[in-house]
Order: structure tokens, then C-alpha cells, then sequence
């Protein structure tokens, strides 16, 4: 297959196109900065730049698919009224570029699956949230939702959309495990809040899976949750994350403290819910490579 994939500098769109190029594919990444012809790996390069409205769609022609997975860190830092510009911004306007594009070609790509997050649903306590379940009310989930209506030019023209749902992706590469090392390393890890809040996480090669599971079935359309089988909770996660580096996870983060230090983003990241199921991922049979916690971090981690 011919695929085009943006964000290939990040975390999971790196592994992507590595995981693309392993198989066989030709992958054009888009990017917007120093394209070359061709890369070390194998992969091209194509200068677009979503904040201008800037990409050649005769670059575009001939691809069978799009992985759309580019967009501004959400977990860093406080989030200023500039920050949560660039967070919703570097989204939307990336997916309606993109979406546009596609949509205007001869001929168009069959299938484009464009990133979203479990932030979607916001903060629902114990409820299991399948991709059936309405979204939230707070900042995070109204830009899930804009994000995910930015793809309509595509679907208006028969592209087949499938809006990945991604949970905490787990690598000992980069992420959101990476910053949690220190800490659990330094023995002053431990729960944040109340530790009862849902986390849905996924081990990368699993989002890796889940990627190729969507390009290769059809019938994959709309949200699609990619989050391993068996959330757990916050206090659940330390506990064994500290398991696994054989440090205590005594220390806990009050929520006031967490709010005084990362402010809303505190609320919407760190102390929401969301126990999100991968309902549409298990209806079309992928098998999970890590579907329990411990194995996932044991992996991660090189263990």
C-alpha cells in the first residue's frame, strides 16, 4: 500500500512508519519542516503547513490511505489561554487540510484514520464508555468533537473515516510512562487524587496493531476506542507500576496540589475518568499483544 502519515515524528506515528516500511509499504510523511525526497528509511517527505492552509495535492495522488496523528502536546505544562489555542488549532486545522485535500483529489485515498483521544467522553467516574457514549462538556471534548467533525470533506466524498480513540499510550520511548519514571525511580511515586479515576491505556505495539487492524478492515468506520481490554484505576496503575520497578507507590499527589500545578489541565488529564472499552476493536477480532497492565509495563520497560 501507498500511505501518507502525519505526525510521523511523534511517539506512535515514529513506530508507525517504521512498522509500515518493515511490511512493504511506500509512506509519504507530511511534515513542516526540511522535507527531503527520501529519508534514510525509505520513507518521503512532503512539506504541508496546516496554520497557512499550505499542501500540494498533486503530492497526494496515488495513496491508498491516510493516518492523520499530528497535533500539539495536550499533557505539558499549564494550559494557557495560548496553549489551548495551539492544542485545538494544530488539530483542526491539520484535519480539515488534510480531510480538503483528500477529498479533491482524482482520486482519492479509500480510507483515512485521523486521531482523537478517550477525552472525548470526559470525566465519567465508573461508567464503561464504549464509542457509542456521548462526549463530555469540558475543553478537552469539545475539541475531540471539533476534531473529529474536521474530517466531513472526506466522508462527504466516500472516504472511509475511522477516528482513533487513543488512551495513554505506554512506551519506555517518550510519552506520558517516561515522566512518570523519575518519581517511581526516586520511591516518591504514588497515586494523584483520589487514585480512583479510570485510566485506558494501550501499549504502543498495540496502537501500532490497532492502526493496521483499521487500515486492513473495512468495515472500521467512525470511533473507534483504541485502549487495551482492562482499564484500571489510577491507584491500580501506580500500584503496579511501582510492582514492576520494585518501588514503593506510597506517595500520593492531592488534587489541589495537582490543580495548583498544572491548573485546568489537571482536571481534564490527570484527574478525570474514563473507562473506555474497546468495543469495536474486540467486535472485529484484534488480538491484544499486552491486554493486561503489568505485562504491558514489563514490556515497555525492557522487563
Amino acid at each position: 500500500m501507498k500511505i501518507i502519515v502525519t505526525g510521523s515524528s511523534g511517539l506512535i506515528g515514529s513506530a508507525l512508519v517504521g512498522a509500515l516500511i518493515a511490511r512493504g509499504d511506500e509512506v509519504t510523511c507530511l511534515v513542516r519542516t526540511a522535507a527531503h525526497a527520501r529519508r534514510a528509511d525509505g520513507a518521503r517527505e512532503v512539506l504541508w503547513n496546516p496554520a497557512r492552509g499550505e499542501l500540494d495535492a498533486a503530492e497526494l495522488e496515488g495513496h491508498d490511505a491516510a493516518v492523520h496523528l499530528a497535533g500539539d502536546p495536550i499533557a505539558e505544562g499549564r494550559w494557557t489561554a495560548e496553549k489551548k489555542r495551539r492544542i485545538r488549532d494544530s488539530r483542526v486545522q491539520g484535519t480539515t487540510l488534510l480531510a480538503a485535500t483528500l477529498a479533491q483529489l482524482k482520486t482519492p485515498p479509500r480510507t483515512l484514520l485521523s486521531a482523537s483521544a478517550v477525552g472525548y467522553y470526559g470525566d465519567r467516574g465508573q461508567e464503561i464508555l464504549t464509542e457509542a457514549s456521548a462526549p463530555g462538556a469540558d475543553f478537552l471534548s469539545g475539541v475531540c468533537r471539533e476534531w473529529e467533525g474536521s474530517t466531513g470533506s472526506a466522508q462527504a466524498v466516500g472516504i472511509r473515516v475511522a477516528l482513533l480513540r487513543f488512551g495513554v499510550v505506554l512506551s519506555g520511548k517518550g510519552g506520558a510512562l517516561v515522566k512518570m519514571l523519575t518519581p517511581f525511580k526516586l520511591g516518591v511515586g504514588g497515586k494523584i487524587g483520589s487514585g480512583e479515576q479510570y485510566m485506558s491505556w494501550i501499549a504502543l505495539d498495540d496502537a501500532i496493531g490497532a492502526i493496521l487492524h483499521a487500515l486492513a478492515h473495512e468495515e472500521l468506520a467512525g470511533a473507534v476506542n483504541v485502549v487495551a481490554p482492562q482499564p484500571v484505576t489510577n491507584g491500580e496503575f501506580t500500584k503496579t507500576l511501582g510492582g514492576v520497578l520494585n518501588r514503593p507507590a506510597v506517595f500520593a499527589v492531592p488534587a489541589f496540589a495537582a490543580r495548583l500545578a498544572f491548573g485546568e489541565m489537571a482536571d481534564a488529564a490527570l484527574l478525570a475518568s474514563q473507562r473506555a472499552e474497546p468495543a469495536r476493536l474486540k467486535a472485529t477480532n484484534y488480538e491484544f499483544k499486552y491486554p493486561e497492565l503489568e505485562g504491558a509495563l514489563r514490556h515497555a520497560l525492557g522487563q
